[in-house]
């Protein structure tokens, strides 16, 4: 999902500069350097833009908390299957339509370490006796939110339940188009102005502001809850 900006390019190239043209000057000196261009607000600007967005993709799953898992299922209206439920969340949030099948969704997104999980990232399992037969969106602290199965409801649950540890298959992330795997992101998440819309973008009234920490509060009372019964 990161891509190497304009502003951090010309960062480095400045940075680099500056040790041969005035080996004494301090950091602050560059710092000021770099203020004086208005490159540190542009590079800060860029590291929050990117923080938000993985954010507000969040905060929209969690407004589907509760949403009944149906096979085949994509939208709000007919309830989610598991990939159904992650490809909603993409369209809607970050406008990229993912191909609808788990493993179709990993083989298309970036392989990460597991250490490396961010919010928003995608986690898969073996559950059904084949590799990325299980798809989820990681959500932060060491949790993640998916459709799981007929009979349940999207939900959050732990990744450090021995269930889902046992069946852990891999960590991905999704490519932005122009960052890093940009070849590979235009055949397969396209942007939906781009691509045929297989389905209604589910809608959710979650807000907007402060979105990370809407996360963490939600988070913090689902444990709270869990923790009373």
């Amino acid at each position: 999902m990161r891509k190497i900006a304009p502003a951090l390019i010309i960062a480095s190239a400045l940075l680099a500069a500056g040790v041969h043209a005035a080996p004494g000057n301090s950091g602050d000196d560059m710092d000021k350097l770099l203020a004086d261009k208005g490159l540190l607000t542009r590079i800060d600007h860029v590291r929050q833009s990117v923080s938000n967005k993985a954010s507000e993709l969040v905060v929209n799953a969690m407004g589907f908390l509760g949403v009944p898992y149906k096979r085949g299922g994509n939208s709000v209206e007919t309830g989610f299957d598991c990939s159904g439920f992650v490809r909603a969340i993409y369209e809607q949030s970050v406008g990229l339509l993912l191909p609808r099948r788990a493993e179709q969704q990993a083989a298309a997104t970036q392989r990460i370490d597991k250490n490396d999980l961010q919010p928003g990232d995608l986690v898969f399992f073996n559950t059904m006796r084949r590799a990325f037969s299980h798809v989820g969106i990681y959500v932060g602290d060491g949790k993640f939110i998916h459709s799981p199965k007929p009979g349940a409801e999207v939900r959050v649950e732990s990744m450090g339940v021995s269930y889902w540890q046992r069946r852990f298959d891999g960590a991905r992330r999704v490519q932005t188009p122009g960052g890093a795997g940009a070849e590979t992101q235009r055949t397969a998440a396209l942007p939906v102005s781009q691509a045929v819309p297989e389905m209604q973008a589910a809608q959710t009234a979650a807000p907007q502001l402060a979105a990370g920490q809407q996360v963490q509060q939600m988070l913090q009372q689902m444990q709270q809850e869990q923790y009373r019964r």
